[in-house]
């Protein structure tokens, strides 16, 4: 069984800053992209930030310039360094793993349990 968990979220003012991490284990064999989502109340989920294994990186142009996605790859663990937080970045976060597991042998999506992330005075 391969396990995502995230944590680092909670309460932040405007123009704070808040890292996430996102910790995967199990039986892994390798971890090909990681990504961090969000979903707003009432809002469908969307992209963040992406990373490949070799270090390459996508963001979401709402995040480009404030957010930095980032990976350790002996831990298996990506993170995401949220900076001049704004209220409209309330929302819950998830992260999101492409993964070889066995006994499978077969590249899965796997996702995280969600942590939430309230920007608020």
């Amino acid at each position: 069984q391969v396990q995502l968990v995230e944590s680092g979220g909670g309460l932040v003012q405007p123009g704070g800053s808040l890292r996430l991490s996102c910790a995967a284990s199990g039986s892994i064999f390798s971890i090909n992209v990681m990504r961090w989502y969000r979903q707003a109340p009432g809002k469908q989920r969307e992209l963040v930030a992406g990373i490949i294994t070799g270090g390459s990186t996508n963001y979401a142009d709402f995040v480009k310039g404030r957010f930095t996605i980032s990976r350790d790859n002996a831990k298996n663990t990506v993170y995401l360094q949220m900076n001049s937080l704004k209220p409209e970045d309330t929302a819950v976060y998830y992260c999101n793993a492409d993964i070889v597991g066995f006994p499978q042998w077969r590249l899965s999506d796997y996702w995280g349990q969600g942590t939430q992330v309230t920007v608020s005075s």
